[in-house]
């Protein structure tokens, strides 16, 4: 039933253009654009990524967003190089090295943008 439709995720922001300005700067993104309703859309891939204003900051302590890239490395080089703040772990069953942690199949790097969401790279191995 669901198997073939878009997936759009919501991701909330108390600073709307503060948030267009990390995605579109700092990640790259391209918008799609402004909606009546007040998100702004952006394409990733085969999904949308909508952030929404919300007079709240996010209260989740979990992956929002996980891009999956071909390098992760290379990726977080030149995210770095745009200003982004990578993640640092320490925690049992949970160490970054150089931002990177092995989750079986899948390397992990974390960060957060302006709104305090929890945003990933991953790349499987």
């Amino acid at each position: 039933m669901l198997n073939g439709a878009t997936v759009t995720t919501m991701l909330p922001t108390v600073d709307l253009a503060r948030a267009r300005d990390f995605y579109e700067n700092k990640l790259g993104l391209t918008p799609v654009g402004a909606q009546p309703d007040g998100k702004f859309l952006y394409r990733c891939g085969g999904t949308i990524l909508a952030l929404f204003p919300r007079g709240t900051p996010t209260k989740a302590d979990h992956t929002a967003v996980s891009f999956e890239v071909p390098d992760i490395l290379a990726e977080i080089r030149a995210l770095e190089g745009r200003g982004v703040i990578f993640n640092d772990y320490d925690l049992p069953g949970l160490k970054t090295v150089e931002h990177v942690c092995v989750l079986g199949a899948e390397k992990a790097a974390w960060f957060n943008d302006t709104e305090g969401n929890i945003l990933c790279l991953h790349e499987r191995i």
